[in-house]
């Protein structure tokens, strides 16, 4: 219904994390950014008006890493609502896996600002910490390597 409003207070994000995959690693970067600093984190960000899943996915890896990806799959969607916090959030993610368009691409760190650096990390031995809903999923049994992960 056109006008109607859920109410006042914060908001939910939309936000896209991509899965990277090397034979059994995925690559991840350590956030700098106030949310989750210091975790480990897929590449992604914040759906922007009017933006597709996929074009989301495809400028969010090329900003953060200068890498081209193709063949794009929407594998999980993760619901994470912090209360508990000075900031409470809601953020909506939707995980992506895709493939590199060149396979032997090296990551760039292209935003030093909010990533330490780039990464493959075996999947059976991820660094910690993980960033919160990266965790709850490794937590929940999740692979990206499964072909039918939703």
């Amino acid at each position: 219904m056109e006008g109607v409003s859920g109410g006042g207070g914060p908001k939910p994000t939309v936000a896209v994390a991509v899965f990277l995959l090397r034979n059994s690693a995925v690559l991840l970067g350590r956030r700098r950014s106030p949310i989750g600093k210091d975790t480990f984190a897929l590449p992604g960000g914040r759906l922007e008006f009017g933006e597709s899943i996929e074009g989301c996915a495809k400028r969010e890896v090329k900003e953060e890493t200068g890498m081209d990806v193709k063949n794009i799959e929407v594998v999980k969607v993760v619901d994470d609502v912090v209360r508990d916090d000075a900031n409470p959030s809601h953020f909506v993610t939707i995980l992506v896996r895709a493939e590199l368009v060149e396979p032997d691409q090296v990551p760039a760190n292209l935003e030093p600002d909010k990533c330490e650096g780039w990464d493959w990390f075996r999947w059976d031995q991820l660094p910690q910490p993980l960033f919160r809903p990266l965790e709850s999923l490794v937590q929940s049994g999740f692979s990206p390597f499964s072909s039918s992960s939703f």
